[in-house]
């Protein structure tokens, strides 16, 4: 009982500190707007961008990532006071925390579940949880976005190469079998995630409609 206990309270604890959508909040309270209103309608930092400006946008990413960091090492935490005999990966809490805050930003209770795609959310998990994959995943990232533009591509790539390097992480440092296949199946949930938030950008990037980052925005 203990143990499913602690499991509800990493997963309520991280979908609602993930439903604290940043950009909603930053242009409602600053700029007395929706940016859900605006461009793509995500609350993410690229909308926030281009509807904004740099202020709202780094400010937006700086409260998204922060939120990614805080769910993890709280889920970490409250992991951490398992009873001794629970046969559970510690490896379980920090990702279950990573999963449903992505899911609570992209889904937000106090925002009528319409928030952003979860990128930043998900990097600031990461952050907490395997901080040396970051460098590699910022290369790959930049990799896409700077000869096409398309944040929207580098996102959706780096989301996908996240699961594989996560497992060759694991594997070279020799983690019992069961906390490699929570860590790679965890990896594999939040970029599949990341994915499925991108679905609409996907079919403009294959209309070759989709934004490019500086590119002036259309108001439909």
């Amino acid at each position: 009982m203990t143990a499913f206990l602690i499991v509800l309270a990493v997963a309520a604890e991280a979908y609602l500190l993930g439903s604290v959508d940043t950009g909603i909040l930053v242009s409602k309270y600053l700029y007395h707007d929706d940016v859900r209103t605006h461009g793509s309608g995500a609350a993410g930092m690229t909308n926030m961008l281009r509807t904004f400006g740099k202020k709202a946008a780094a400010l937006t990413a700086v409260g998204d990532v922060l939120k990614g960091v805080v769910a993890v090492c709280l889920g970490r935490w409250l992991f951490s006071h398992l009873p001794t005999d629970a046969a559970i990966s510690p490896y379980l809490g920090v990702y279950l925390a990573a999963i449903l805050a992505v899911v609570g930003h992209s889904k937000p209770i106090y925002f009528g579940f319409k928030g952003g795609k979860g990128v930043l959310v998900a990097a600031g998990a990461i952050l907490a949880v395997q901080p040396v994959l970051l460098p590699v995943l910022a290369l790959i990232f930049l990799a896409c976005l700077l000869p096409t533009g398309m944040v929207s591509l580098g996102s959706i790539t780096m989301a996908a190469a996240y699961p594989v390097l996560t497992l060759v992480y694991s594997l070279l440092h020799g983690l019992p079998t069961q906390d490699v296949v929570v860590c790679t199946v965890g990896a594999a949930i939040v970029g599949g995630m990341v994915i499925w938030m991108h679905r609409t950008n996907i079919q403009r990037i294959r209309d070759g409609k989709e934004y490019r980052f500086g590119q002036k925005h259309k108001s439909k």
